[in-house]
């Protein structure tokens, strides 16, 4: 009898162990499939940092885009302001907030200006996050999730108050400017 329980004893907290680590990858595989990732793709999340370190730079930039969940209607941003689905307002970690930005879809060639007005997207690889009227404005479904975008800065707020004209605007500037010969 005092073997079988100590057989039952080592048994039981190893069956726990191994029930545990296969509900936490099952949790992983149905999380990432919903998040728009392929099954069996895990998603990494970041942590959120407090204070990230800005680009005051206003260079271009290219990456991942997502836009914001259902969950994320009317729920204060890092500006104050609460997220409205229908507005132009998007998520970056390394923009200033306020920035005017250009994101064009890489696949479709549709462009939106946005404005950084939140923190994130704290998904590693995805460099903006974009209200869900803009997403599908520049060609990103529900469906798809994401797309690789340039995210191209207009004008950039800096820290002593001023604003800096990014690439954008410099892009802007020079179709507009005659040559000279």
């Amino acid at each position: 009898m005092r073997i079988e329980s100590r057989t039952l004893n080592n048994w039981l907290p190893r069956a726990v162990l191994v029930g545990a680590c296969a509900a936490v990858a099952a949790s992983s595989v149905l999380g990432a499939a919903s998040d728009g990732q392929p099954a069996g793709s895990a998603v990494v999340r970041e942590k959120p940092v407090a204070n990230p370190k800005l680009d005051h730079s206003g260079r271009k930039r290219v990456g991942k885009a997502s836009f914001y969940a259902k969950m994320f209607n009317g729920r204060k941003m890092a500006n104050g302001k609460r997220m409205d689905p229908r507005d132009d307002n998007a998520a970056s970690k390394t923009l200033p907030l306020g920035t005017t930005a250009k994101v064009t879809n890489l696949e479709t060639g549709r462009s939106a200006v946005v404005t950084i007005e939140d923190r994130g997207p704290y998904v590693k690889g995805r460099i903006v996050d974009l209200s869900p009227a803009t997403a599908q404005s520049i060609g990103i479904s529900e469906r798809s999730g994401l797309a690789d975008v340039e995210v191209t800065p207009i004008a950039v707020p800096q820290p002593d108050g001023s604003v800096k004209p990014g690439a954008a605007a410099r892009e802007t500037e020079a179709l507009a400017t005659p040559a000279t010969r």
